[in-house]
């Protein structure tokens, strides 16, 4: 079995056009597990225990887990989890890298919830805090009082305390190209190609329609193991697949004539912009945008959507799980 996932995430990773049976696809989660539940549940992905009870259906998760809301980490553990159990009865689930998973494995947090940090407490994170202060005191003093001469060591230890809540260190650890979290992110792709339908978490403009499909994973998956900062990046570009608009722009004129044909696909489905109102079906069937503000932080619609053997999208919309739904 690991032998058939890992053939599956190489055929992905060269962007071939995969057969598939039914195709269900998730936009950006950001942290709300209670929904991501509530989602794939309506789609008849898992059972009333989260367990996959979808057979050979693959499931497309957009990117875009992690961030605002508090639990990522739960999110993420259910991807992992149901990528094992739905290759056992020759299911998919293929995780695509959203921006904002590319911000947590190159340290970007700016979004990330105190929730988040607090998922990754254990026994003994207070005394890893701790040491990790004590261990590299000199150079934190160093760099505060760089920006404050006139701050004392209690106020120094105070403010990176606060600024170092419990949870924040084993969260980058976890995040970081090395750990867990972070090769697993760098193990999936940025672009899929199923059935004639191209899956990207931002979109695919001008400035990368003549790069290969296997290409652009293949470059992904490279800057997130080197944690590239650098703006110019593949994955910090806002012309590249995980945070270009152009698709989701009232008007989108002809740049899927032109794309669509450069990567053997009829139609693409694409998140990262949100349209709280619900999923948007346009451009007479070519263009999905499937991110609706499923998290509880947006308020928007969860919803799935559908895409039938003839590539007809399908778009479904759930009630909202009532506070403290999904544990």
């Amino acid at each position: 079995m690991v032998v058939r996932l890992a053939v599956l995430v190489a055929v992905l990773l060269l962007g071939e056009n995969v057969a598939s049976a039914r195709i269900v696809a998730v936009g950006d989660l950001h942290g709300d597990f209670a929904a991501w539940r509530a989602v794939a549940f309506d789609a008849g992905l898992i059972d009333a225990k989260g367990r996959w009870r979808g057979g050979a259906t693959t499931l497309v998760q957009l990117g875009d887990t992690v961030d605002r809301g508090p639990d990522s980490l739960k999110i993420v553990e259910d991807l992992i989890r149901l990528q094992r159990e739905a290759a056992k009865v020759r299911g998919r689930v293929v995780a695509l890298v959203g921006n904002h998973e590319a911000m947590n494995v190159t340290n970007d947090l700016r979004y990330v919830s105190a929730g988040e940090y607090a998922a990754f407490t254990n026994a003994r994170s207070a005394a890893t805090r701790d040491a990790t202060y004590a261990a590299n005191r000199a150079a934190i003093e160093a760099a505060y009082r760089k920006r404050d001469p006139a701050l004392t060591a209690d106020a120094i230890r105070a403010a990176w305390m606060t600024a170092t809540p419990l949870g924040a260190l084993e969260h980058q650890a976890a995040w970081q190209p090395t750990g867990h979290i972070g090769k697993w992110v760098a193990g999936n792709p940025a672009v899929a190609l199923i059935e004639g339908t191209l899956f990207v978490h931002g979109g695919i403009g001008p400035a990368y329609v003549q790069v290969p499909l296997a290409t652009i994973n293949t470059r992904v998956a490279a800057a997130l193991k080197a944690a590239d900062i650098d703006p110019a990046s593949i994955i910090n570009d806002e012309a590249g697949p995980l945070w270009y608009r152009g698709l989701a722009a009232p008007a989108v004129g002809g740049q899927l004539d032109t794309l669509l044909p450069a990567f053997g696909a009829q139609r693409i489905v694409i998140a990262h912009t949100p349209n709280l109102t619900g999923i948007v079906i346009a451009e007479g069937g070519r263009l999905a945008r499937i991110d609706t503000g499923i998290s509880s932080v947006y308020g928007g619609v969860p919803s799935w959507l559908e895409v039938a053997d003839d590539g007809k999208f399908t778009a479904h919309v759930v009630a909202r799980p009532a506070a403290g739904g999904a544990k």
